[in-house]
């Protein structure tokens, strides 16, 4: 490289993004990873000693996987390749694949390939790169956001080590911002800026455990607020005027969706509603769609409910039905009122229970046969020339309940429903227990 061409480089490098600059240069300057980089520990044995293995980075935007990567190319004695899953195809899986293999023949080097957002790979490129990784040819190294468990192929993912990366915490976050104001080679160490708390606290919030997020905001504040000449004090007002209205980070179809869902059931199911608003006002901040909370609503009235209240379904019915009314804003207090009323009603799943287990009886029977007592009638001739509803006690003849059996024969005794002891359901198994017909023939 020639002097013009580093001046260049450097003029580059200077005024790269924040984020690029303070991008950490070792694993020790990877923060809030530590239970992934610390000393010790797995991932950087194996880097250290340069003895890495086949593995796929998985965690949240801004922290630290293509850093690691980066790191690792640093460290190791391996080539490495460096793909992006969105712009590579087929035939470039191929080229490297290729080239490895005369770089372990010739050169007896390994071949360490690196693919950010791996989960963009369709099935047949993975597939493409099974056999590679299979026989030592290459050793991949996948990045993703999103859960690799249903993003990445069986036989592919059980040949890779699975590391998670976490969201940044408060501490993190304020580390990296605290170091980016001190640091005077790729910082603004050179500037005069100061932070309080209280500012901090906002970034920390703003950033949303992210921490490119974080440096951004920071570097905006630079770009715009920042005289070389003077100081400044980044204060709260501040900091909100450049993040506007902060947004919760929150993908409608990724892997944090479901998470998020699946901890709002949770919570409703176990009686807090506490959580179980704090969960939704996480999904509606996102952007979620209001109708398909309340669609999870009527299914959890009906699964973890039930007849220990039949009245929660109503009131899962008819917030859903407010909403399609009324719309956001509004529809957030009838969706709120229906999470507090199926929090703290009684809880039971013997509908489910009992649905599931007449399923499965069906799925497993040899043939199905409807009584000929319990036969179609509207016929004129049906009982005559077919036999069908001979036989059968019209119930309310006899007071509203008389013994016979409902099932096929060869069905024999079943008991696919059992009240629970909660709520409603004390009524119901009153009202069971006082038939005759206690064995449900």
């Amino acid at each position: 490289m020639d002097l013009f061409a580093m001046g260049n480089a450097r003029k580059k490098e200077a005024n790269a993004p924040l984020a690029w600059r303070m991008r950490p240069e070792n694993l020790d300057e990877v923060v809030g990873q530590e239970h992934i980089v610390s000393p010790g520990s797995p991932l950087r044995n194996a880097i250290d000693k340069d003895q890495l293995h086949s593995l796929v980075l998985y965690g949240p935007p801004g922290t630290g996987k293509t850093s690691i990567a980066r790191i690792i190319a640093r460290m190791t004695n391996c080539h490495f390749e460096y793909m992006q899953a969105v712009t590579a195809g087929v035939s470039d899986i191929r080229k490297v694949a290729v080239a490895a293999q005369d770089c372990l023949k010739f050169y007896q080097q390994q071949t360490i390939l690196f693919v950010d957002e791996i989960h963009r790979f369709n099935k047949g490129q993975q597939d493409v790169l099974l056999p590679f990784v299979e026989d030592g040819t290459l050793i991949l190294v996948g990045a993703t956001t999103e859960n690799p468990l249903y993003e990445l192929n069986t036989a592919l993912l059980s040949r890779m080590k699975l590391y998670i990366l976490e969201a940044l915490e408060a501490p993190a976050i304020t580390q990296i911002i605290t170091v980016a104001l001190r640091d005077r080679e790729r910082g603004l160490g050179n500037l005069d800026i100061s932070i309080n708390e209280e500012s901090m606290a906002i970034f920390v919030q703003a950033s949303q455990g992210d921490a490119r997020m974080a440096l951004n905001i920071l570097d905006t504040i630079n770009n715009s607020y920042v005289n070389p000449n003077e100081h400044l004090d980044i204060t709260a007002e501040l900091v909100k005027k450049v993040t506007g209205k902060l947004m919760v980070k929150y993908d409608r179809s990724g892997d944090y969706h479901y998470d998020t869902i699946s901890a709002f059931i949770k919570s409703i199911r176990g009686s807090d509603p506490d959580a179980a608003l704090y969960w939704m006002a996480v999904m509606l901040e996102g952007g979620e769609d209001p109708k398909y909370i309340a669609r999870r609503l009527i299914v959890h009235a009906a699964e973890d409910i039930g007849l220990a209240d039949p009245g929660a379904l109503s009131i899962a019915t008819a917030a859903a039905s407010a909403v399609q009314y009324v719309g956001l804003p509004e529809a957030r207090i009838p969706l709120a009122e229906a999470v507090i009323y199926l929090c703290t009603a009684p809880k039971s799943n013997s509908s489910k229970v009992a649905i599931d287990a007449a399923l499965s009886k069906v799925r497993t029977g040899n043939s199905i046969k409807v009584p000929s007592h319990l036969g179609d009638t509207s016929h004129s001739q049906a009982g005559s020339k077919l036999g069908k509803g001979k036989g059968y006690k019209y119930p309310h003849d006899f007071g509203g309940y008389v013994e016979q059996s409902y099932l096929p024969a060869e069905l024999g005794k079943v008991n696919f429903y059992q009240p629970g002891n909660n709520g409603y359901e004390n009524t119901i198994k009153e009202f069971l227990q006082s038939l005759p017909d206690k064995t449900k023939k």
